[in-house]
């Protein structure tokens, strides 16, 4: 199965193309502008190393939050194009998710963190099982502080021990983290490429059959955009 693989979900988005479990290459940059603007210039870059064309690939596998509203929309309006022109099926994949898979710590439990800006982050717990990592309750945008604190609770009458940490920016959680009871916990680097991760994610998603069609596809941005936040606060 042949997958193209998009991550505009932050500034070091990425895309990824897949054959089953074998990557077949990956392009990312970084620099002042958006990822959303060049995915394009790139896209054309990998697909032509690679010898492909987008009606070759068997499903489209995105990430479809948390992160940047412009750059999700740009990734999920660009993959809703390519899925209805070539009648092709969606993956639609957790940036979360993605980062969690990273971890290699021991354990039943894993959270991972992305800097969502505006001194908050991005957060979930995902347990581990035999089909995989499931998520536990819904995806969270918060302070860290916060974050911790939910956790505390889901943990408080536990013998786990609580999760093992895992975030592009692990330096984000090392303070906050020695005010807690997580302070000796696992805290693990996680590459921000997220778009080969989305890939092998979005693979098994289409081999179980969990994939959608390009009107049910639907961002999840955790976060309210600011016109709702202003409309929030005017109605106040």
């Amino acid at each position: 199965m042949l997958v193209l693989a998009v991550d505009t979900s932050s500034a070091s988005g990425s895309l990824a193309v897949l054959r089953d479990d074998q990557l077949l290459g990956v392009i990312c940059t970084t620099g002042e502008e958006n990822y959303s603007s060049r995915m394009f210039r790139q896209l054309d870059i990998l697909l032509g190393e690679l010898r492909l064309e987008l009606p070759a690939f068997d499903v489209y596998a995105v990430a479809a939050g948390p992160g940047s509203f412009t750059g999700l929309r740009v990734g999920l309006a660009a993959v809703k194009g390519w899925a209805e022109v070539h009648s092709k099926p969606i993956a639609a994949v957790s940036a979360l998710e993605a980062v969690a898979v990273q971890s290699s710590a021991p354990g039943r439990w894993v959270a991972p963190v992305l800097d969502a800006r505006r001194g908050q982050i991005f957060g979930a717990l995902y347990e581990r099982g035999a089909q995989g990592l499931r998520r536990h309750q819904e995806e969270r945008v918060e302070k860290l502080s916060e974050f911790l604190a939910w956790l505390a609770v889901v943990f408080k009458d536990s013998a786990d021990g609580g999760p093992a940490f895992i975030s592009p920016s692990p330096a984000l959680l090392y303070f906050e983290l020695e005010k807690t009871g997580f302070a000796n916990n696992p805290v693990g680097q996680a590459s921000p490429v997220l778009a080969p991760l989305i890939g092998q994610l979005g693979l098994g998603r289409a081999q179980r059959g969990e994939t959608v069609d390009a009107v049910h596809l639907d961002a999840n941005y955790v976060r309210r955009t600011d016109a709702e936040l202003n409309f929030k606060t005017s109605e106040a």
